[in-house]
C-alpha cells in the first residue's frame, strides 16, 4: 500500500463530564516533523501520545491538536463526603476523650481533610485515558484517507511511466535509421570539404563516432528504471525516499539522451521524457 504524506482527519469522544476533540493534519516533508498542541492536562501522557503516531507515521510535518470542552452541566461541583466526615468528627470525639488539652479540628481543617469534599471535575486520568484510546482509532482512520490518496497518486504515476515506455519504444526501433542517415549526411559534407580521402580512414573515425552518439544503452536503462518504479510502486510502503532517488536517474537518462541527440526526433523524445519525469517527482514528493 502507496500513502500519501498529505492527510487530515478529526474524531470526537464523549467522556464524563467534557467532550474530547481531536484532529491530525500533514502535508509531505523530508521526515517526520510532529507538532503537538495539547492542554496541560495533557502533558503527562505526551510522549506516548508521540510514540503512537511515529509507530504509524514515518514522515510528513504532522500537526496533533487535542482538546476538549466541558459542557456547562457538567460545570465542576462540590458536595460533602458526609460518611467520611461523620466519621473523621467521630475520630475527633475520641482523641479529645484521650487528650482533653487538644484543639478540636476547625472548619476549614476538616474541608481539607483528604475526600472531605467530592467533586465532579474531570479526573486528568479519565482525560489521559480517552485521549490515548481516540488517537489510537484516529490514526487508523487518518492512514486509510493517505492510503486513498495514495492510490490516486500511484495512478498518475503508472499513467507516466506509460508514456515514458511509448517514447522509448517509438525511438528504439529508428535508431539505426536515424544513425545511418547522419553518418550518410557526414560522409557527404566530409568528401564534398576534403575530396578524396582514405576510405579506411572514414570509416574508422565514423565507427568511433557511432559509437559516441548510441543512444541505445540511454534507453535501455530508462526501460531498467521504469521496470523498478513499478516493481516498487506494486510492493507499497515507505517508497517515497526510493523513487525519488530513481527519478533522478531517470532525469540522468534523458539529459544524456538529449545531449547525443543528432536528429530532431530524439531531441522532442529526450524533452517529453523531461517533462514526464519532472511531472512524476512533483507527485513523489508527496508519498510517504
Amino acid at each position: 500500500m502507496i500513502l500519501s504524506m498529505t492527510g487530515f482527519s478529526v474524531a470526537t469522544r464523549d467522556l464524563p463530564g467534557a467532550v474530547l476533540n481531536l484532529e491530525l493534519r500533514a502535508v509531505n516533508h523530508r521526515y517526520l516533523d510532529l507538532q503537538m498542541r495539547l492542554p496541560e492536562e495533557l502533558r503527562p501522557v505526551e510522549s506516548q501520545l508521540r510514540e503512537l503516531i511515529s509507530a504509524k507515521v514515518t514522515r510528513g510535518k504532522v500537526e496533533c491538536r487535542i482538546g476538549f470542552n466541558v459542557a456547562e452541566s457538567d460545570a465542576p461541583s462540590l458536595e460533602l463526603n458526609r460518611a467520611l466526615l461523620e466519621r473523621v468528627l467521630a475520630l475527633g470525639d475520641e482523641l479529645a476523650a484521650l487528650r482533653p488539652g487538644l484543639a478540636p479540628l476547625s472548619t476549614a481543617e476538616l474541608l481539607r481533610w483528604p475526600g472531605v469534599l467530592k467533586s465532579n471535575e474531570l479526573a486528568a486520568e479519565t482525560l489521559q485515558k480517552g485521549a490515548l484510546e481516540t488517537l489510537g482509532r484516529l490514526l487508523d482512520d487518518f492512514n486509510a484517507s493517505r492510503a486513498r490518496e495514495g492510490e490516486k497518486l500511484k495512478a498518475i504515476l503508472l499513467d507516466k511511466l506509460d508514456g515514458i515506455e511509448a517514447i522509448v519504444a517509438g525511438v528504439k526501433p529508428r535508431l539505426p535509421q536515424i544513425l545511418d542517415a547522419h553518418l550518410a549526411k557526414l560522409s557527404a559534407r566530409l568528401a564534398e570539404a576534403l575530396g578524396s580521402v582514405d576510405d579506411d580512414r572514414i570509416k574508422q573515425e565514423f565507427a568511433l563516432f557511432a559509437q559516441k552518439i548510441d543512444v541505445d544503452e540511454e534507453l535501455g536503462r530508462l526501460s531498467t528504471h521504469v521496470s523498478e518504479v513499478r516493481r516498487i510502486l506494486k510492493a507499497g510502503g515507505q517508497a517515497g525516499k526510493r523513487l525519488d532517488f530513481l527519478m533522478q536517474e531517470l532525469n540522468r537518462e534523458a539529459n544524456t539522451l538529449g545531449s547525443k541527440s543528432v536528429s530532431p526526433e530524439t531531441t522532442q523524445a529526450s524533452v517529453e521524457l523531461k517533462v514526464l519525469i519532472e511531472q512524476m517527482r512533483e507527485q513523489i514528493q508527496n508519498l510517504e
